[in-house]
């Protein structure tokens, strides 16, 4: 059986993980090549069973030719880059994994926090630059953390927060009054929250729905000095409006994990702002989280060899719908 990866090299290679898949005799095919906008998936989705998912889309055209298909796996949770309804019609139950790596963005959307607040990465490139140069901070405590999409993450994260003191409010289109009120945080609108938090933290999906959800006037809407965090999609922010808004001052810092374009095209002026933070969509890269996600991938493989429908496929009822 031959299982083919469009996900990061770390996939299959932590924890318990890497003796399961051995244990299975699977093969597996990676498709990393980073010259390739598909990662060179066309080349081998003809060969593939299954199709374990990172972020190289999966359209109609992909599995026009994906003639052996059984099952797509996302590897995380966002599946804006898989066409559904089309998984659907040519019969493919399509899985994620929810929570998995929860954990590791949230705690990094902290590091992330602290390193704006007290300018580490200013303070580590004055030393190692043969300087010395001591920047007053902020401490994180009673500062207002806004939450954009109270999910697995987004909770995760609010838990961490109310640990260090701070105050939470969250933007959800479904809110979870019970979480709110056993964690002590607030719902307000989109709006509301931005003029209110002096940090903001962006947690939902990607896709057309939430393109640009960030942009000129959003960011005009923040209260001045605010900071921003995006461990979500790349569209979800206009970066030409964020570079906009840290030039002007009104933004006082922005941490970005996930572009549009990865690896991001460095020339954008965005990257030259000294009070920018850089991650290249690492925030599920842990130990943990990937041996989580490779588990729960593992499992659903099995579960779909065995016949059955995984708990975690999204596209069940529409399958069960299409099949009677």
């Amino acid at each position: 059986m031959t299982v083919v990866v469009t996900t990061s090299p770390g996939f299959g290679k932590h924890g318990k993980v890497p003796g399961l898949i051995k244990d299975a005799g699977w093969e597996f095919i990676r498709c990393t090549d980073k010259d390739r906008a598909d990662g060179g998936l066309s080349e081998h989705i003809a060969r593939a069973d299954y199709l374990v998912v990172g972020l190289v889309p999966v359209t109609a055209d992909t599995l026009t030719a994906a003639s052996n298909l059984k099952g797509v796996i996302k590897h995380g949770v966002g599946v804006d880059n898989i066409d559904i309804p089309a998984c659907t019609t040519s019969g493919l139950p399509v899985c994620n994994t929810p929570a998995a790596n929860a954990d590791a963005v949230a705690e990094l959307a902290v590091g992330l926090m602290f390193s704006m607040a007290r300018f580490i990465p200013q303070g580590h490139g004055s030393v190692t630059s043969g300087g010395w140069e001591r920047r007053v901070g902020s401490q994180l405590g009673g500062k207002t953390l806004g939450i954009v999409g109270l999910g697995n993450i987004g909770k995760r994260l609010a838990k961490l927060a109310r640990g260090l003191g701070m105050h939470v409010v969250a933007s959800d289109m479904y809110p979870d009054k019970a979480f709110a009120a056993e964690y002590g945080l607030e719902f307000l609108s989109l709006q509301e929250l931005l003029a209110t938090a002096d940090y903001v933290s962006l947690h939902v999906f990607g896709g057309k729905g939430n393109a640009a959800l960030i942009n000129r006037d959003s960011l005009t809407s923040m209260k001045p000095g605010a900071r921003l965090i995006n461990l979500a999609r790349g569209e979800v922010v206009d970066l030409d409006a964020v570079a906009e808004a840290l030039a002007s001052g009104h933004l006082g810092g922005v941490a970005i994990d996930a572009y549009v374009q990865e690896p991001p095209a460095i020339d954008h002026p965005v990257f030259s702002h000294p009070n920018a933070i850089f991650t290249p969509h690492s925030g599920a890269d842990t130990l943990e989280a990937l041996e989580n996600v490779g588990l729960m991938v593992i499992e659903d493989i099995k579960t779909l060899i065995a016949g059955e429908m995984p708990v975690r496929c999204l596209n069940a009822k529409d399958l069960c719908a299409r099949d009677v």
